[in-house]
């Protein structure tokens, strides 16, 4: 019996699924990271009924069958609005459980990769981020460390920041060398 979105569920990624990079965490399965793009996925006529009927017919179509044919039919009928359609669907697949969420995000990449891309739940901060916010502070410990009056720290500040493009980006150490040189002057 499949496990709905409130129960933990293990299972293992076939070969074929780990061509999709989906970044679930320990903390956020697929069924909650659906949840939080629900909204997302539902305003402003992200996805157009050409898109939804090509994702509904893959999860119908393609191993692993996520759909049966009647509930396929059910999310593809057209006298429904794309919105209300979409949201049972997603909804649908939230109940089944977080293999199902997970077909769905993989059908969403293939159909509409833009719009996966865009989703909120794959806004991840790169491990770039919290180099550039280390290097930041970094940055201002060594101008707290130099403001001292010692002219022999800022020579060697100086020095230290010559030999430093790789830790710090060259226009930072620029700013940095310029802001040593006025304090050098004084």
């Amino acid at each position: 019996m499949p496990m709905s979105c409130s129960e933990e569920e293990k299972f293992d990624l076939s070969p074929e699924s780990d061509t999709v990079e989906l970044l679930a965490t320990k903390d956020q399965s697929f069924c909650h990271r659906l949840q939080h793009d629900m909204y997302f996925l539902t305003s402003n006529s992200r996805l157009n009924e050409q898109v939804v009927d090509k994702i509904i017919l893959q999860l119908n179509r393609v191993y692993p069958q996520i759909l049966t044919n009647a509930e396929a039919e059910k999310f593809r009928n057209p006298k429904a609005s794309l919105h209300t359609r979409l949201s049972d669907l997603i909804k649908h697949l939230q109940k089944k459980g977080d293999r199902h969420c997970q077909e769905f995000y993989r059908a969403l990449q293939i159909n509409a990769e833009q719009l996966y891309n865009d989703l909120p739940s794959r806004k991840i901060l790169s491990p770039v981020f919290f180099l550039a916010c280390f290097s930041v502070a970094a940055g201002f410990a060594l101008f707290w460390y130099c403001c001292n009056s010692d002219t022999k720290v800022v020579g060697r500040a100086r020095r230290i920041l010559g030999f430093s493009p790789i830790i710090i980006g060259r226009h930072v150490r620029n700013i940095c060398m310029l802001y040593l040189e006025d304090i050098s002057r004084d």
